[in-house]
């Protein structure tokens, strides 16, 4: 019996590196995965002449290198890699190659392929092998072509590690071609470059430097602001926020970072924290080098806050789906101007001589001490100090634009009557007419969206004013309660007689006071929403004013408010809507109400006053409760910004806008006359 073997022609060798990675960019990047799997930290991709035909790739690594063994038993074997055998390399890597079958087609890409070799761990030697697919070419079967390796001292100031050089290659590398490269090579490094045991690859092509400079700065260049704060060494804080040119935007003191926790300074070794945030838009990046796509998958893979300690990173932190800031769950509760780890990425840097952080016995993060906190702390005050400046940008430029577009309109009015003026005279009136009908249109959609805002500013109030108010009727019926109390004090004065006023009159008194208190949220709730109120028509303001305070008086004196109600001689009367006014009276109220409930204040002094000055109608309402604290004045007004553990920070953003709106302004002063906050609303008003 013969024995015999399976062969195959040379031309599957062809075959197989054209059809498994038709695209050089994907044939170099299977031998910069190598170099990753080999644990490799700096790797090297050099285009010689590489933009057009007959050029030369050449790919350098410092990693594992290999023996004659490895070689042969592992690099020239097609179909098998010792990739799939390890879950992951000994730095932790998971294989980023498979089979071996990607290489191939690497070493395909030009008609010759070198390799040069050395271990990490070996006797000094430096392994050669040239491959000449010329002679595979010739030959009728792949075995009959012998392959070399040959082995010489390699020079001692020579690293470990791999080189793979292909010559004379096929096609050249297109633009294109290189930019998609250079997006593979930065989703594989480690995204700051500084971790010792990270991943850091680099790009040199001459024909293509912008592409060189973007595989060096990863896509941190392309980020719209770049915030840098800082605990120095005694535990003060600073920070300042850049544009994506490098401008200085914002800055920040100790004081501005701890203003909601007090003038404290942070328990902690000195630390440094840099975060990234982009926006993510097609209007953004059309000033950029980079694409919105690019970037997102980036951020997709290194997105979040990372932990370095002493150096080195330290996870979880900043892991996907560990957000330790909790900025995803800040950016929900409020939303504007808040970054994500989907748009962000950044790190903490904690130089830690004294040891103060203690790891868990696991590795896997530290022990949320003190010292941990008062990091985790810096790193929230530091977001939520950036969150804020850009809320008050964005809120100035919503002004300027109010203030902007009617005159962009009027501009834009005149220019088209001009036009009509110079048309010929018999088409003349026919487009006035049209022009008279747009305008008409115009105007009956801008009043639409104006009521449809105030609809939304109303059910907003509405809202608060159900959170406010619903811890007082949950769970019980108000209806109930209040035939039951009155049943029980008949049948008390039955039963006890002259006893019951002694006894049972004070609590059963109580029990009504209380139940007409709590009846006030469903009137408020209905009366906010009446479509109505939300008509512009002539609105009496002191009416308004009357009819709230009537409304909200049973809750207020359920709260053993002393409410003083001083309205200047004179019927004040505007232009508006009625729920606009009600809206701000409401919040106003309300805010008060919740700053003595906060506070435990116990003399409850609740003033509403109004004045009037040059055509203009001043409302001003102060409180006896603990005044603005903890919230800059120019902070109260912007969305989401609350001092109240569950406050929504909408109730004064309502009242700024609904007085915008109407032609005014609101202020406001820390502490009055009665010691609490005084906020006031001025509005131009028709007559008095």
């Amino acid at each position: 019996m013969k024995r015999a073997h399976l062969r195959f022609s040379s031309e599957i060798l062809r075959r197989l590196g054209e059809e498994l990675n038709p695209s050089l960019e994907k044939g170099v990047l299977e031998l910069v995965k190598n170099a990753y799997d080999a644990d490799a930290r700096h790797c090297v991709v050099e285009l010689l002449e590489a933009e057009r035909p007959g050029g030369a790739v050449v790919v350098t690594d410092d990693g594992d290198g290999m023996s004659v063994d490895e070689i042969v038993n592992g690099w020239l074997v097609l179909g098998r890699s010792k990739k799939i055998e390890a879950a992951t390399t000994p730095l932790g890597r998971t294989p980023a190659g498979s089979k071996g079958l990607g290489r191939l087609a690497a070493l395909r890409m030009g008609s010759k392929a070198l390799l040069k070799t050395r271990e990490r761990i070996g006797e000094g030697e430096e392994h050669r092998l040239l491959i000449d697919w010329a002679r595979f070419d010739a030959a009728d079967v792949v075995e009959d072509v012998v392959l070399h390796i040959e082995t010489s001292q390699r020079d001692p100031e020579v690293r470990n590690g791999t080189e793979v050089r292909v010559d004379n290659l096929k096609s050249g590398f297109g633009r294109m071609s290189v930019k998609r490269l250079a997006r593979e090579l930065i989703l594989l490094a480690d995204p700051f470059g500084d971790d010792p045991s990270g991943f850091r690859p680099d790009l040199k092509a001459e024909e293509y430097r912008d592409l060189e400079a973007l595989v060096q700065a990863r896509y941190f260049q392309d980020a719209e602001y770049h915030l840098e704060a800082a605990v120095d060494s005694n535990g003060l804080a600073r920070a300042s926020v850049k544009d994506w040119k490098g401008h200085t935007l914002f800055a920040a003191c100790h004081e501005d970072l701890v203003r909601a926790r007090g003038k404290r300074k942070y328990e902690c070794p000195p630390v440094l924290f840099n975060l990234w945030v982009f926006i993510l838009n097609q209007q953004t990046f059309s000033t950029r080098r980079s694409s919105v796509s690019e970037v997102r998958e980036w951020l997709r893979e290194f997105g979040g806050v990372h932990f370095y300690y002493n150096g080195l990173r330290v996870s979880p932190y900043g892991n996907p789906g560990n957000d330790w800031l909790e900025m995803n769950l800040r950016r929900v509760r409020s939303p504007e101007e808040r970054p994500s780890t989907n748009t962000s990425i950044g790190r903490v840097e904690v130089g830690d001589a004294g040891d103060l952080l203690v790891q868990k016995t696991d590795r896997s993060g530290f022990i949320e001490d003190e010292v941990f906190l008062d990091i985790r702390a810096f790193g929230q005050d530091a977001l939520d100090w950036m969150a804020r400046r850009r809320l008050v940008e964005a809120e100035k430029r919503r002004d300027e634009e109010r203030v902007e577009a009617p005159k962009r309109s009027g501009a834009a009015a005149a220019q088209v009557e001009q036009a009509i003026g110079r048309a010929p005279g018999d088409v003349r009136p026919n487009i006035e007419k049209a022009f008279q009908r747009y305008e008409k249109s115009r105007d009956r959609e801008v009043r639409a969206l104006q009521k449809e805002v105030q609809l939304y500013r109303t059910l907003s109030t509405a809202g608060i004013t159900a959170v406010t108010f619903a811890h007082e009727s949950s769970g019980s019926s108000i209806k109930v309660i209040s035939h039951s109390v009155e049943a029980i004090a008949r049948r008390a004065k039955q039963l006890v007689g002259d006893s019951y006023d002694k006894f049972l009159r004070g609590p059963v008194e109580s029990i009504r006071t209380a139940v007409e208190s709590v009846s006030v949220l469903g009137a408020a709730t209905l009366r906010l929403v009446n479509h109505e109120k939300r008509r512009y028509a002539r609105v009496d303001l002191h009416s308004v004013i009357e009819d709230s305070v009537a409304l909200y008086g049973p809750f207020v004196r359920g709260r053993d408010v002393d409410l003083d109600v001083s309205l200047f001689d004179g019927a004040p009367y505007l232009r508006g809507s009625e729920a606009a006014i009600e809206a701000i009276v409401a919040n106003l109220l309300t805010n008060s109400l919740a700053a003595f409930e906060d506070a435990g204040t116990r003399k409850r002094v609740l003033r509403i006053e109004t004045s009037i000055t040059s055509n203009r109608w001043i409302l001003r309402v102060e409180d006896s409760g603990p005044g603005i604290v903890g919230i800059g004045l120019d902070e109260i007004w912007l969305p989401g910004r609350s001092t109240r553990r569950n406050g929504t920070g909408l109730g004064l953003t309502i009242v700024r806008d609904a007085a915008r709106d109407l032609g005014g302004s609101v202020s406001a002063v820390a502490h009055g006359e009665l010691g609490g906050a005084v906020l006031g609303v001025e509005l131009p008003i028709l007559g008095s």
